[in-house]
This record gives C-alpha cells, sequence and structure tokens, in this order.
C-alpha cells in the first residue's frame, strides 16, 4: 500500500467539473479537453489529464487513480475497499482471475455501478485502515472476504503469500473468521485458513499442497533441509517422511530467471547435483511443475500413489530438518 503522501500527490490530478469551472475553465473548452483525448473522465465530472494515467515508474498508478476518483464520487463515507480491490492495495498476490471491478464494503448499504460493486457487511472499527482519503479493509478482513467468494487453490495460495510476507499472523485471520460466522463463503474461508501455510514459497507450491491433500494423499512438512554428512544439501519443497519423499515444485522462472547471479546452466548444474546426493541416501525425489497441477493432475497422483505403496529403499544417513518459517525469495 502506498504511502499517505503518495496518495496526496495523485489526489490533485483529479479535477472535478465545479473545480475546472471555476478556475476559469468554460464548458466549450472542457469538452474540447475530452473530446481531443487530452483530458479522461474516470468518474462523471471527475477528470484527470490523459499522459497522468501513463504507468511511468508505477503500473499501478491508473488504478490508484481510479480509486480515488471512485472514492470522491461515491463520498460514502462509511465504505471502505475491500476484497480483491484491497488485497492488491495491500500489494497480495492476486488470481489471474480477479477482474478490474473495485469492490466496497459499507454497513449502510449495497450498490453496483459502472466498474464496482459495494457490498452490505458489517466493519468493525479495527477492520479499516486508512491511506489519505482512502478506507480499506485490515489486510486480516481483506484476505477472509477474498477466501469467502474465490476458489480453495487460489484462496490457499493468496493466504500462503500473505503469512510468508508477514503482512498477517493465523491468530489475525481466526479473529477475522470469528467476527462472522454465518456470512455466505464463511465455511470455505474456514478451510482456506485451516490450510493455509506461511512457508510455501511460490504459488505452484500451495496448488500442489492444495490438490495434494485433497485428493487423500499424506499431508507433507513443507521447507525441510536435507543434512547428509554434515552439509545442507537441500532444502525441499515437500517431505513425505514415512517414504522419504522428496517434493520439488519447479517454475520455468528457476531455471530462465534465476537470482543470487546464477545462470540457468548453475541452477541446473546444482539441482542434478543434490538430487543425485539425495538419491544416494534411498531419497526418492519428485519433480513438480505448473502442467501437473493442472491437466497433468491424474497422473501426477497416481505416480505419488506407486511411490507410497512401493518398499522405502534401503536408507543411508541423513537428517530432515523441517524449517519453521518460508523465506521469501529475492524479486
Amino acid at each position: 500500500m502506498p504511502a499517505a503522501r503518495q496518495l496526496d500527490d495523485l489526489s490533485p490530478l483529479l479535477v472535478s467539473r465545479a473545480e475546472a469551472l471555476a478556475r476559469g475553465r468554460t464548458p466549450d473548452e472542457l469538452r474540447w479537453l475530452l473530446r481531443t483525448g487530452r483530458w479522461t473522465a474516470l468518474r462523471r465530472g471527475l477528470y484527470v489529464p490523459v499522459p497522468e494515467l501513463a504507468p511511468t515508474t508505477d503500473p499501478h498508478r491508473r488504478f490508484w487513480l481510479e480509486a480515488l476518483a471512485l472514492e470522491r464520487h461515491l463520498s460514502r463515507p462509511t465504505a471502505a475497499f475491500s476484497h480483491a480491490t484491497a488485497a492488491r492495495m495491500w500489494g497480495f498476490a492476486l488470481s489471474s482471475e480477479v477482474g478490474a471491478e473495485l469492490r466496497l464494503t459499507d454497513p449502510a448499504g449495497a450498490r453496483r455501478g459502472r466498474g464496482f460493486r459495494i457490498t452490505q457487511a458489517p466493519l468493525a472499527p479495527g477492520e479499516v485502515r486508512t491511506a489519505g482519503p482512502i478506507r480499506l479493509t485490515s489486510p486480516a478482513r481483506t484476505l477472509v472476504d477474498c477466501a469467502k467468494e474465490w476458489s480453495e487453490l487460489d484462496a490457499v495460495a493468496l493466504l500462503d503469500d500473505a503469512l510468508l510476507s508477514g503482512k498477517v499472523r493465523l491468530p489475525a485471520l481466526r479473529e477475522a473468521l470469528d467476527r462472522a460466522p454465518r456470512r455466505p463463503g464463511a465455511p470455505a474461508a474456514v478451510r482456506a485458513v485451516d490450510r493455509a501455510d506461511g512457508r510455501a514459497e511460490s504459488w505452484l507450491e500451495s496448488a500442489w499442497r492444495v490438490r495434494h491433500i485433497a485428493a487423500g494423499l499424506p499431508r507433507p512438512q513443507l521447507q525441510v533441509e536435507i543434512w547428509i554428512d554434515g552439509r545442507l544439501v537441500k532444502v525441499v519443497d515437500g517431505w513425505l517422511p514415512e517414504a522419504a519423499i522428496a517434493i520439488e515444485c519447479d517454475g520455468r522462472v528457476k531455471y530462465e530467471r534465476p537470482y543470487r547471479n546464477r545462470t540457468p546452466a548453475q541452477v541446473l548444474w546444482d539441482e542434478k547435483r543434490a538430487e543425485d546426493a539425495m538419491r544416494s541416501v534411498g531419497i526418492r525425489v519428485i519433480r513438480v511443475v505448473a502442467d501437473d497441477v493442472g491437466t497433468g493432475w491424474p497422473a501426477l497422483v497416481a505416480r505419488t500413489r506407486r511411490e507410497l505403496a512401493a518398499p522405502v529403499p534401503r536408507l543411508g544417513a541423513f537428517r530432515a530438518v523441517p524449517r519453521a518459517v518460508g523465506r521469501r525469495r529475492p524479486a
């Protein structure tokens, strides 16, 4: 969420019709500015110079201007931006299914309009934050509202990312759930919070875990350090301890745009060496890619079941140490 000062800098870019006329613009001049594309109307009677909508260094600039324009247009002091709109304001990872509609919650009543929707629901004092002129729901309330409406996979991935970033804690999520036990979607939100885990470090890890558990497979440990001969060989994304099976969720970005100044070839070599070391002590490795949690899911489940049913290989000496918290990866 931007600082209040940043929003205060954006607010003057919005010019109301009354303000423009008071500053000496004529109605004909306003029509000319709009017709020629020099200005655009974000809301009726609320204008902004078109160059100000360019992304420049902030790709979210237009989003914030649209939100500021809607806040002025509605003039509803009891309303707060909520759901996916507040999630974007807080900088949470959003589902690709989220549309451009601006969402708000207002105890005073519901309403729909061009590009926005207001849901009527109570807002406790602790569930609202402010940033300049913007009111929005707290991180915990925002996440619970999203989890009520989104698919379980997308909701858990959202919660995992928020927990990993430290922007919210599980007790706060549970408190938000307790405030609204009978609201529509509450059971889905309860399930999502129960399955959330801040040790998941990517969307793919979250998606695999959700589908893995839903398939009735053993609940995995997450972010487990594998130590061999006193050396940390690998931190695996998932670990099935009774079968000594390591799960690695491999996104393409891991190899195409590696961090820590490594080349793709170095990443591939490091992965090969680590897997060779794990297999040398009997650890089996299952690698999961994005297709495996989509159309390839039945095949991945079948393979996992085969590995679980097979005799555990003779194991050499190693230690598997689960991490207490996940670690956010460099951008």
